[in-house]
C-alpha cells in the first residue's frame, strides 16, 4: 500500500519539477530562470541593486546565487546588452525589452502547463493555505522559545 507522501514532499518536489520545467521552457536561448527572474523585476521598472537583491531574495535565499553572475557573468544579462548599470539604477535596455517580450510568451506557456486543470478559484484557495501555513511557520518562529 502507497502511504500518502506529507505535503513537504510535495512542496519540495513541485518545486524541483518547476526549476527544471521553466530550465526547459528557456532551452536554446542560454537563459536560466534566474535571468527571466531579473529581466521580469526590470521590465516593471528601474531597480537599484540592492532593491534588486530584495526583490529576488526569496526566490533565491540560500540557493548561493550571485546577482553579479546573473548580470555579468559570460552569459549575463549586462553582458547581453539587455540590462544597463546607470550611476545608480540597473534597468533594461530597448534589447532587454525585446527579449523580455520574447522570453514571457515561453514562461506564460509553462506557467499554463502547470496549472492546466486548475481552476482560477482552486489556484488562489491553494496560494491562500499556502500563505497561511507560512504565516503560522514564521509567527512561530518569531516567539522565544
Amino acid at each position: 500500500m502507497d502511504t500518502p507522501k506529507p505535503i513537504g514532499y510535495w512542496l519540495k518536489h513541485l518545486h524541483n519539477l518547476m526549476e527544471r520545467h521553466f530550465e526547459a521552457s528557456l532551452e536554446g536561448l542560454n537563459l536560466g530562470r534566474r535571468h527571466w527572474q531579473v529581466l521580469n523585476v526590470l521590465y516593471v521598472g528601474a531597480r537599484t541593486p540592492d532593491d534588486l537583491d530584495e526583490a529576488l531574495e526569496p526566490f533565491w535565499d540560500g540557493e548561493g546565487i550571485a546577482l553579479e553572475e546573473v548580470l555579468d557573468g559570460s552569459d549575463g544579462l549586462v553582458t547581453r546588452g539587455w540590462v544597463k548599470r546607470g550611476p545608480i539604477l540597473l534597468s533594461l535596455t530597448d534589447d532587454g525589452f525585446d527579449a523580455y517580450q520574447r522570453v514571457a510568451a515561453r514562461i506564460d506557456r509553462a506557467r499554463e502547463t502547470i496549472l492546466t486543470g486548475l481552476s482560477p478559484e482552486q489556484y488562489a484557495e491553494t496560494i491562500r493555505n499556502l500563505s497561511i501555513m507560512s504565516e503560522n511557520i514564521e509567527r512561530s518562529l518569531r516567539k522565544p522559545r
